[in-house]
């Protein structure tokens, strides 16, 4: 009986995927005009806003492909839908980005582009002083990294003194910690402390090393802080930031000695926060060194010190505690604490808005009560609170937990015997993951256009401060020479030694400048890759669920998984070991294969005399010429092709590694493509090329690829591709 039922959800759960897929085909080829995916005709109108008149020639693009120029009466049309975004570009004007809500007329008014745009933003004011300048860059802080940055820029220009300057790079470090830009961070907390040395801003530079997984760094700094020149609160704040570093590198019992000395500190000088802080920290401690029982005592202690704080200390503790709760299995009482929690916010809500990225939203929490009641098989109660949180999630475009939540409740459906609703949730389900892979694509443009915005001005302030140096150079050698007026010939001798030396110091800035824009480069071609390559796995995996079963669904991507933490693992490194990017081909050929299993075989073949741990590659240099191979090659072969990766020694420090498959060949495969398709291949491949250049420039021609037809004697039949790259070592 027990197989029985498991055979007949088996078929059940291939029954609803197979509907879900074809209720999709249908809605896309049935759906009416008026819906939110629909396309329409934007029209638009684009003029200066001083003098009214219209700009002609305005690059209009859409990022869903479409593309027009405004005419002579600056009007412009195109298709869209609602969630595109349009890109609005000129060389007279700074570019615009706009995402389309509705079929409305767009009129964009546009300020000329100039060189001083930084400095126009600061004569709004009265009072430039360089005071008002940093309280404006921390008012901005939280808002716009823009408008803040600049403000930074214009302080610096404006610092008299080097506390003024050490001043101005703490708050701009400060920004790049709020906008997640630690790498940054760090480096201007440095130029702060190297102007001028401060325990506050040490504490933060740890704060930022730990962020940016820089460990050993940030208890090094922790530990040589003279404690003596410390105050109590700093002193609570020096050993909390070494148990946070030791429980980010998983040393428990390092982090609760510490955490234990903070709390120890904190209640002795009646520090009330710390304490509630501390006490959670220590609770969380001994839940990841498996001590559950102290772990509870010390979460009672932080749960009843934060509810006499204030409300929103009390929501975070008792959703953390809930959390711990949900793990050791403890569902009433998590249900108990999330009920309590989301009365709370509530309560927050009426004097503010919680962000939906918070923890701490009554979606979250009604989806989580929803979950707690699905694990008791309470399937009665789990439906009403995830229906609540469903509804919340839509009307705060939460969708991630609408995504999560609809899915759960087709569960609870399946589970209850309601297969009929069962079946409506999962299409929904379905709906919503498109809806969230076509935001997280948004994000993800959003995020490059950001850090390409962010790098920019770190490198005019970068500028700006060489530029501050050699003035103040320049003034020292000024006064030393009024000073030596009697002794002319050492001040010409003095003064030939320092234009000399700052010679040097150029030359030496000049060779560091064209090696931080190589690595800049690096990073920019980069950043353009993972995105490239996450779209089109993404849209694989979206691709994959429509048309399988969920188990198959969910094996596949579970290996996607793996697939992309290897990815952004590697994402940030030049150079990798040769035994990492195998282990990328591996998992990504298999994926390619588990989804084109009628289209190719394919054999990875390592010579047993190379030693790949003492080979560095460039990450992600071969999997797009695999990728080209199966997508481009063998996708369109009749038969069914063959796929051979071969890692061979040439000599004594350099091996081949050799892409080699029977598709149809490159002038076939570009016969086939939309000319939109080749120059996205060719951009692909250009991104490449200028990888390989950069890094051979850098470390001495480390890297050759070369890519030929693989029988160039056929002519009517497949000729297929191969791509040849020989590897030096170090």
């Amino acid at each position: 009986m027990k197989y029985l039922k498991l055979y007949i959800s088996c078929i059940l759960i291939v029954f609803f995927s197979l509907s879900a897929f074809a209720q999709q085909n249908d809605a896309v080829n049935n759906q009416p005009q008026n819906t939110k995916d629909a396309f329409f005709e934007v029209r638009g109108l684009v003029k200066e806003e001083g003098s009214r008149e219209a700009i002609e020639d305005v690059n209009i693009q859409v990022n869903g492909g479409a593309y027009t120029s405004s005419n002579a009466l600056g009007e412009f049309r195109v298709r869209a839908k609602v969630g595109d975004e349009i890109i609005i570009s000129h060389e007279d004007f700074e570019t615009i980005y706009y995402t389309v809500k509705s079929d409305e007329r767009l009129i964009v008014n546009v300020l000329e582009r100039t060189s001083h745009s930084d400095v126009n933003l600061y004569k709004q004011k009265q009072d430039n002083s360089f005071n008002n300048l940093i309280d404006s860059a921390l008012v901005y802080k939280k808002k716009s990294a823009d408008k803040s940055i600049q403000f930074v820029t214009e302080s610096i220009k404006r610092s008299s003194s080097v506390k003024q300057n050490s001043e101005a790079f703490e708050v701009l470090a400060d920004v790049y910690m709020f906008w997640k830009q630690y790498d940054l961070a760090v480096s201007n907390y440095r130029i702060s402390l190297n102007s001028y040395q401060s325990n506050e801003v040490k504490l933060k530079l740890a704060k930022a090393y730990m962020m940016n997984n820089n460990y050993q760094e940030s208890v090094l700094l922790l530990q040589k802080i003279d404690t003596k020149e410390l105050s109590n609160y700093q002193l609570v704040e020096l050993n909390e930031s070494l148990g946070d570093v030791y429980f980010k590198m998983k040393n428990y019992k390092l982090s609760i000695d510490s955490y234990n000395e903070a709390l120890v500190i904190a209640q002795k000088h009646l520090i009330a926060p710390k304490v509630t802080d501390l006490n959670s920290k220590i609770a969380q401690s001994f839940d990841a060194n498996g001590s559950t029982a102290k772990a509870k005592k010390y979460y009672n202690n932080s749960l009843n010190l934060a509810t006499q704080e204030n409300k929103t200390r009390a929501v975070k503790e008792k959703v953390k505690v809930a959390d711990f709760n949900n793990a050791n299995r403890n569902f009433e009482d998590e249900i108990r604490l999330r009920e309590e929690a989301i009365l709370d916010i509530k309560d927050i809500e009426t004097d503010s808005i919680i962000d939906i990225e918070s923890d701490y939203t009554t979606q979250k929490q009604n989806y989580k009560i929803g979950n707690a009641l699905f694990m008791q098989k309470n399937y009665a109660e789990a439906i009403p609170y995830l229906e609540k949180s469903i509804a919340e999630a839509d009307a705060r475009e939460d969708l991630v937990v609408e995504k999560d939540a609809t899915r759960k409740l087709s569960e609870v459906y399946r589970e209850s015997g309601d297969f009929e609703n069962a079946r409506k949730k999962y299409d929904e389900y379905i709906k919503s993951v498109e809806a969230l892979f076509v935001k997280k694509e948004q994000q993800i443009t959003q995020a490059a256009r950001f850090n390409k915005s962010i790098a920019d001005k770190q490198n005019r302030i970068t500028s700006l401060e060489s530029d501050r140096e050699l003035s103040e150079s320049r003034y020292q050698l000024n006064q030393e020479q009024n000073k030596n007026q009697k002794i002319i010939i050492y001040s010409l001798i003095g003064g030939l030694l320092l234009l000399l030396f700052a010679g040097f110091l150029m030359y030496k800035y000049i060779k560091q400048q064209r090696l931080a824009n190589n690595l800049l480069a690096l990073k920019s071609l980069r950043s353009q890759m993972n995105p490239h390559f996450i779209f089109n796995a993404l849209n694989s995996v979206n691709s994959f669920i429509a048309t399988n079963d969920e188990r198959t669904a969910n094996k596949y991507l579970s290996d996607f998984s793996k697939l992309m933490r290897t990815v952004l693992e590697n994402s940030e490194q030049d150079f990798i070991p040769l035994e990492k990017e195998i282990e990328l081909l591996e998992l990504y050929t298999k994926l390619e294969h588990f989804r084109f299993q009628d289209k190719f075989d394919y054999t990875i073949t390592v010579d047993e005399e190379i030693d790949i741990n003492s080979y560095q590659i460039p990450p992600m240099l071969l999997q797009p010429y695999i990728e080209n191979a199966v997508w481009h090659g063998l996708r369109y072969k009749e038969a069914k092709g063959k796929l051979d990766i071969s890692i061979t020694k040439k000599s004594k420090d350099e091996i081949t590694i050799t892409i080699a498959d029977n598709g149809i060949g490159r002038e076939k495969s570009k016969a086939l493509k939309t000319e939109n398709q080749q120059k996205q291949n060719s951009k692909g491949m250009g991104n490449i090329k200028k990888r390989v250049s950069i890094l051979n420039e850098m470390y001495k021609d480390k890297v050759d690829v070369f890519i030929d037809e693989l029988h160039k004697e056929q002519t009517e039949s497949d000729t297929g591709t191969i791509v040849v790259v020989t590897l030096k070592k170090d």
